[in-house]
């Protein structure tokens, strides 16, 4: 939201009317001039800034005004500001300038930078940056003094090369290769020379130039990083600076072609023979030998590409080393890690196109993992090397296992509420899950680790995870992920218990109970040893320790205290996303024994589920759809698990709490408890199952006029009678029991209480949803053909049974009718 004033500004902005716009326009082009500097024209061009960018769609300016704000631009003399804003106005108008700017490129480096926002922003295909690209290229190749080389140069040719990798040809890819080389390797050690005002004290000795220093204050005795530090800086170092930052995206970009692998390692094997002391100082004179080269191969008559690898895998190593020191300020010290992140990441790159680097990239790497392995502060660079380990470990015959263990067990448990962290975590899962899934065999023993980032982190990660769940899936783990999924919001819950009494120690106790009397409830539960059992398995840091807690509503009754957490709720709101990716994968490759295991952990799971509000509901809306789908699938599930269904079709308590999943249940029962699905499926099931929901239809149907309001849906009511009449059907003894009970079904709709609850429409329905039954029963061979039809009828045998067009026939007129009638399950 933006401040009252603020918005008034941009609303006077949106309903400028075009006459006032051309007085504005004309005001201004008195008073665009590059020598003309003062606050009004700033004013002005912020204002007209603010006009062109407020609007969704784009505005138009006059021609000639728009070529006085692209000359204002060109100017190099004119005030830097002028050009930050002239740069913004023609970013966000017509008509595009891009190609009247590309005709007269400045050579001065600010003004081309400013140019080049332009041109980017409005460029639509090659041909549009082929100019700018140009002009850049030919900065670059021209031996220029030193110090006049466009320090913009890079960012402006990386940014090119991102959009368009085709725009630069083999020779100009050489040409950047041979530079970046250069830039990265032979920057000056001296400090920039410093704007001394002079004075009578100034000595010669006092204006030279000093050496640069490492981030612990000594002297840097090899070449120049971006670890060095210094006063002032000279160009060179701005290039290698602004050559490492683009340096990863070069290489991913352009390092893929030029001299193969083997021929590389036989040319660098030849150059040590041949030319062991060699000067490989490069057309840069003023460069410093580091101690790197002088024990590595030479590469000066390497390829641009080879010769850039080599280069920049003597930078990262240099920089690895510069990392081992004790910065002196925090700001270095934070440098210093992410310098390292990029200097492995760069190093996995090299490898990659280069397997004779990995044998000189490991000792480094293992050191490095070693130093930084206790060390939690450095945990995002320790993702970049769990990489490198992925990608290389066998190529060097290296044991791995020990590192994947130390980051799917410590990382997840120990530093769940860095989010950046968990991001950057999961994609590095995400990018390598396949290898994962191969390869490391913690990887989906750990779920219960992962799910923490998720957990806490929820908003942020979820269309990761619905990527990434599939990957965890395992046969052997299936159903405990299941429950787990079902636990995740107990989890965001004890994680943030556990999070709030790191902070609040129990003798503080003022503290403590400022988090509220049901939070300090929860707290209190979670430091008690009768709890710990039930919160060290809901932390727990890998699957395998069994499928669910045995008292869970006693852990859910510890929790209650955390049901309005906002955190708790989020983490609520996902679980029904997660698990429809959950049943959807995991029916493709669930067996009938794990199929069984999901029925009874539905039936079970669905009456112990975390309070939270709207929770239940949502989940068991999940269970009712994929039970029809596992049904489908496997219908002897029901014959299967016909204890567990009965129990819990048979009560009416499991109406009240989920009525819909309960409604699903029945109509499962109704409809594949038939012998043409099992042969299993015997006249004594049959009645088993007909008299649980008898007496519950019974039951429910019971009116008094001193009980309280009914609770339960029309919908309900149908399904249970079209069961009723689809078990008679294919057990006739029990078809003067179905029609008694169903003949009864007026008086009950009809009756008072029922109708007040009910509109007419619904009742309608009840009685002549019975009426039909009721008809077809008295014929029991119409009814069992009506209501049981054969499972072949849906795949028919059309060139041998003349009448198989029936079943689909009356599939198609009872789905025509239930269109208009909402009380039957999808």
């Amino acid at each position: 939201m933006y401040a009252p004033g603020t918005e008034s500004f941009i609303k006077q902005a949106r309903e400028i009317q075009e006459d006032e716009l051309q007085r504005f326009y004309g005001c201004m082009s008195k008073h665009l001039l590059p020598s003309k500097e003062g606050g009004e024209v700033v004013d002005s061009l912020q204002r007209l800034h603010l006009i062109v960018s407020a609007t969704k769609y784009i505005r138009t300016l006059p021609p000639d005004f728009s070529k006085k704000i692209q000359t204002l631009l060109r100017s190099p003399s004119c005030p830097e500001q002028f050009q930050i804003l002239c740069s913004a106005i023609l970013r966000e108008s017509l008509p595009l300038s891009l190609h009247s700017l590309s005709t007269e490129l400045s050579q001065d480096s600010r003004t081309l930078s400013y140019m080049a926002n332009v041109i980017l922003s409005q460029a639509g295909n090659k041909e549009d940056l082929l100019p700018l690209c140009q002009h850049l290229l030919k900065c670059l190749e021209s031996r220029q003094p030193e110090v006049q080389i466009p320090k913009h140069t890079l960012p402006i040719l990386s940014k090119i090369f991102s959009f368009s990798p085709q725009i630069l040809s083999e020779d100009q890819v050489n040409l950047v290769s041979r530079k970046l080389a250069d830039w990265l390797r032979y920057a000056s050690v001296y400090q920039g020379a410093s704007m001394s005002s002079g004075g009578f004290f100034t000595s010669p000795r006092a204006r030279q130039p000093a050496l640069m220093i490492e981030v612990d204050g000594a002297v840097a005795g090899d070449f120049f990083t971006v670890l060095c530090v210094g006063q002032n800086y000279t160009e060179d170092q701005w290039m290698n600076m602004y050559t490492f930052s683009m340096i990863r995206s070069w290489l991913l970009t352009y390092d893929t072609e030029g001299t193969s692998n083997a021929e590389s390692a036989q040319l660098k094997r030849t150059q040590v023979i041949q030319t062991p002391h060699q000067d490989d100082r490069s057309e840069v004179d003023s460069s410093v030998m580091s101690m790197v080269s002088a024990t590595s191969s030479s590469s000066r008559f390497l390829p641009p590409k080879e010769r850039l690898r080599e280069k920049a895998f003597e930078y990262c190593h240099r920089l690895i080393e510069q990392s081992d020191r004790k910065a002196l300020k925090r700001t270095d010290a934070e440098l210093q890690k992410a310098c390292l992140v990029e200097s492995v990441a760069i190093m996995d790159i090299i490898c990659s196109e280069d397997a004779s680097y990995v044998y000189r990239a490991f000792p480094c790497i293992k050191a490095l993992y070693g130093r930084l392995s206790a060390d939690l502060a450095s945990a995002r660079a320790l993702l970049p090397i769990a990489q490198f380990y992925l990608n290389h470990s066998e190529t060097a015959a290296v044991e791995s296992e020990s590192i994947f263990c130390h980051l799917f067990s410590r990382f997840p448990a120990e530093l769940f509420n860095e989010p950046i962290l968990a991001f950057e975590f999961v994609q590095f899962c995400l990018r390598n899950v396949s290898v994962l899934q191969e390869k490391v065999a913690i990887y989906r023993h750990s779920f219960p680790n992962l799910l923490k980032f998720l957990a806490w982190n929820s908003p942020g990660l979820i269309s990761e995870y619905v990527e990434l769940l599939p990957s965890l899936l395992a046969p052997e783990t299936a159903i405990e992920l299941l429950h787990s999924l079902l636990d995740l919001p107990c989890l965001a819950a004890a994680l943030d218990l556990q999070h709030r009494s790191a902070c609040y120690p129990v003798q503080d106790r003022a503290v403590w109970d400022q988090q509220g009397s049901k939070v300090a409830a929860s707290l209190d539960a979670f430091r008690q040893q009768s709890y710990r059992g039930f919160f060290l398995y809901i932390l727990r840091p890998e699957a395998g320790t069994g499928d669910t807690i045995d008292r869970l509503n006693t852990l859910h009754e510890a929790l209650e205290g955390m049901v309005e957490s906002p955190r708790v709720v989020r983490c609520a709101q996902i679980v029904p996303v997660l698990l429809h990716v959950y049943f959807n994968t995991v029916t493709q490759m669930a067996d009938e024994k794990l199929m069984n295991q999901f029925v009874m952990v539905l039936l079970e799971r669905s009456s112990l589920l975390y309070n939270i509000k709207n929770f239940s509901t949502e989940v068991q809306r999940v269970f009712s759809t994929h039970l029809q789908t596992l049904c489908k699938l496997h219908p002897p599930l029901i014959v299967d698990q016909y204890k567990e269904l009965l129990d819990f079709a048979s009560t009416t308590t499991s109406i009240y709490s989920k009525e819909d999943f309960y409604t699903h249940v029945v109509w499962v029962i109704g409809e594949y408890l038939s012998v043409s699905y099992d042969p299993r499926c015997t006249v004594e099931l049959i009645t088993s199952f007909f008299e649980g929901l008898e007496a519950v239809l019974f039951e429910i149907t019971q009116v008094r006029q001193s009980a309280n309001p009914l609770c339960y849906s029309p919908r309900l009511l149908t399904v249970l009678m079209t069961a009723l009449a689809k078990l008679a059907s294919r057990s006739q003894d029990l078809i003067p029991r179905a029609s008694l009970l169903m003949s009864k079904m007026r008086s009950f709709a009809r009756s008072g209480p029922v109708a007040a609850c009910f509109s007419e429409e619904d009742t309608e329905e009840i009685i002549t949803r019975a009426h039909e039954l009721i008809n077809l029963l008295k014929l029991p061979n119409v009814a069992q053909f009506v209501l049981a039809p054969s499972a072949r009828g849906e795949s028919p045998r059309w060139h041998r049974d003349t009448n198989s067009g029936l079943p689909q026939r009356m599939r198609a007129i009872s789905g025509l009718l239930h269109n208009q009638s909402n009380f039957l399950p999808a």
